[in-house]
């Protein structure tokens, strides 16, 4: 760019370029490595709407082996695809959620003499596709439910490992205090650390998967206190701070093995599944407005020619994403249904769909792979 551009500018049509430009542009000058480097630079670019949309989807092949795959979701979807890396070290990757670029993913450690999985040392794993860059993180307990996402304000990832205490220990050891034991690791600071207060009722039991919107975390979860009604958990990522979101009596009652979340863009929705008046299988897809308590949107009700359908997420034009199976003795299916004409069009076969988007980010790209 020409000395006579002000340097503000110079930063304004930065932020518009994709990922990969710019971590070429940082050898330019060290003005721009600085401007790049920058975390206001990155919240910036991270805003911006050109840069494209993915789906990366977690599943299991017919033979059981744990696959993934990042599609595009643009015109170009489902042709144009690739595979993201992981660090050799990780075994048996689960996908946890995705927050700002990065995913998150839930593995064991294998053992660089021997190769062997090493089932006692678990690890949660930082993934930046978009630059090829995985940060491999201890997880101090074995027991746990995984949260995970990226604080807007400041741009540093955060982890948040759960372990919920079974009921008969409260009363076997005459423990007064939470069965909720929470710690959170944050990426800048590179440690583990316990949350102790404001930490949810002993009767909450979560559920996964996660959501991420904005800078909160929600998940299912039952309120055993009350007749195990449904209610939506959320953890604020900045503040560090629990919240119980009530459901409206009809979600509230339901069967909770089914009934899950999910997000439209940045708008959480739940999924209650049922059996309509055809006796086919049907999912209810619910909007939360802002999180608000009670206040719900349905959008459209998906039908199915069977019980057997999942909706695993969703298109950036608000289009579901589903895992349907016609038949018990064959691999399931993820299929892409249009709401209007009730259409599937097949993308692949396999087991276990997991769907999560993500948008290109910088984030990571001044770290080293590394455990």
């Amino acid at each position: 760019m020409s000395d006579e551009l002000p340097f503000h500018m110079q930063g304004e049509i930065l932020k518009w370029l994709p990922v990969k430009s710019l971590i070429q542009f940082r050898s330019v000058s060290k003005t721009w490595k600085s401007l790049i480097d920058s975390s206001e630079f990155i919240a910036a670019h991270s805003l911006c709407q050109t840069h494209p949309h993915h789906l990366f989807v977690w599943y299991k092949d017919p033979r059981g082996e744990v696959k993934y795959v990042s599609f595009v979701d643009d015109e170009s979807f489902p042709q144009q695809t690739f595979v993201p890396t992981l660090p050799i070290s990780v075994k048996l990757p689960r996908i946890v959620g995705s927050s700002r670029g990065l995913l998150c993913f839930d593995g064991y450690l294998r053992e660089p003499e021997t190769s062997q999985i090493n089932f006692k040392k678990r690890l949660a794993v930082l993934c930046n596709p978009s630059i090829k860059k995985s940060i491999a993180v201890p997880v101090p307990d074995m027991l746990y439910s995984l949260g995970f996402g990226v604080c807007p304000l400041t741009g540093n990832p955060k982890i948040v490992q759960i372990t919920q205490l079974p009921s008969w220990i409260d009363k076997k050891r005459e423990i007064n205090g939470s069965l909720w034991k929470v710690k959170v690791f944050t990426l800048n600071s590179g440690k583990w650390r316990s949350l102790s207060s404001n930490l949810p009722s002993n009767s909450i039991r979560i559920r996964q998967p996660q959501i991420v919107i904005d800078r909160v975390i929600y998940w299912c979860a039952i309120d055993t206190a009350l007749q195990s009604r449904n209610i939506i958990v959320s953890f604020d990522i900045s503040d560090e701070t629990f919240k119980a979101v009530d459901l409206p009596d009809s979600l509230a009652s339901h069967n909770s093995a089914r009934l899950s979340i999910s997000k439209v863009r940045e708008s959480l929705v739940i999924l209650e599944y049922d059996i309509n008046i055809d006796e086919q299988g049907c999912c209810n897809v619910w909007m939360m407005e802002d999180g608000v308590q009670r206040s719900l949107t349905k959008l459209y009700t998906i039908n199915a020619p069977n019980e057997s359908m999942k909706v695993v997420g969703f298109r950036k034009s608000g289009g579901p994403i589903m895992e349907v199976n016609n038949d018990v003795s064959e691999p399931t299916q993820l299929v892409v249904y249009e709401p209007n004409s009730e259409h599937c069009d097949d993308l692949f076969s396999g087991y276990s769909f997991n769907m999560n988007s993500y948008m290109e980010t910088l984030l990571l790209h001044d770290r080293s792979d590394c455990c």
